[in-house]
């Protein structure tokens, strides 16, 4: 499960799950300013205008006549979880941003971001005002069919073109003194965590398994200070969504703090949430990813933020679990 798995959770919990994102950029030494409600910037196509369509685009015509008319595409997100979409100046930036560059590039037409609350994006989806979400978004069948953690119907649900593959990664000091490589290396040695997170509940699964080889649970209020505590050698690793962790790799103390080790666990598919009354424009989107995935823009965007292991090979609708 990542980070942004759940459904219909409290504010606080969506909160302290976002802050192990958000420390995890202050440590790292990048700069994070919090996201607006109306905070907006778009990608826009190639030879494109600041607004409008580009009409010449290779798929221009698959998109509804609306937004052929809008020449936007009105797009959803929480803009304060780097590297996939966080703040830097007055823009957007990250992941998601950079494949929307190249969705661009496909469609011919700008794809607007606006920021706001996580919990409240599939409920711009509901009323109309946003076209799409891309905000790491778990795809998950609670998600699809509009249900809550309990299973009660709260909406009619949203679809999901599948564009992203992440799980939890572990991670540890620059050159892995301990050599862990696996949940299971743990045994016997101390993490540290931030408190209260799936991380942790992923540790605390972990120490039971490991028995009378009793794995140590550090847990913190920040993970910028469960960082802090691995790269002072007093914990062997910390555990974060693959491309935080990932992030935080390639930025703090200018990549010589840490590494990313073993393989992900718990991994899904992250998917841009689109209202399941609009088909015409998730076919859309589906192709201009495979495109994108055809003739490397994808991979290009990926590869710039150090993430090319959570490509996906194609474009998958609905295929969350």
């Amino acid at each position: 499960m990542t980070a942004r798995s759940t459904l219909g959770t409290t504010a606080a919990k969506t909160r302290t799950f976002r802050l192990a994102a958000v420390a995890a950029v202050a440590v790292a030494g990048s700069m994070l300013l919090t996201a607006c409600g109306d905070q907006t910037n778009s990608t826009k196509p190639e030879g494109g205008q600041s607004s409008g369509a580009s009409t010449k685009a290779p798929l221009f015509s698959k998109l509804p006549a609306d937004i052929q008319k809008a020449g936007v595409i009105k797009v959803g997100t929480d803009a304060s979880y780097a590297p996939m979409e966080f703040t830097e100046g007055e823009k957007i930036v990250g992941v998601d941003p950079d494949i929307a560059k190249a969705l661009s590039k496909q469609l011919g037409v700008d794809f607007k971001f606006t920021s706001g609350t996580f919990d409240g994006l599939i409920t711009s989806i509901y009323t109309g005002r946003q076209d799409l979400i891309m905000s790491s978004m778990t795809d998950n069948k609670k998600r699809q069919e509009g249900l809550d953690d309990s299973g009660k119907k709260i909406g009619k649900g949203i679809d999901f073109v599948d564009y992203f593959s992440s799980g939890v990664s572990l991670l540890v000091k620059k050159g892995n003194p301990q050599g862990v490589n696996s949940l299971d290396d743990l045994c016997g040695k101390t993490v540290a965590v931030q408190r209260g997170t799936i991380y942790e509940d992923t540790f605390k699964a972990q120490a039971a398994k490991c028995g009378d080889k009793k794995l140590t649970i550090q847990a913190f209020d920040t993970d910028a200070e469960a960082q802090t505590r691995v790269k002072a050698g007093g914990a062997v690793a910390d555990l974060n969504d693959y491309p935080v962790a990932s992030y935080i790799a390639k930025t703090s103390g200018g990549g010589n703090d840490f590494e990313v080790t073993g393989n992900q666990s718990d991994v899904g598919l992250f998917g841009i949430g689109v209202s399941k009354d609009k088909t015409q424009l998730r076919d859309a989107i589906k192709e201009a990813l495979d495109a994108a995935i055809k003739d490397g823009t994808y991979a290009q965007a990926l590869k710039t933020w150090n993430v090319e292991d959570s490509a996906v090979k194609q474009a998958t609708v609905n295929a969350g679990k």
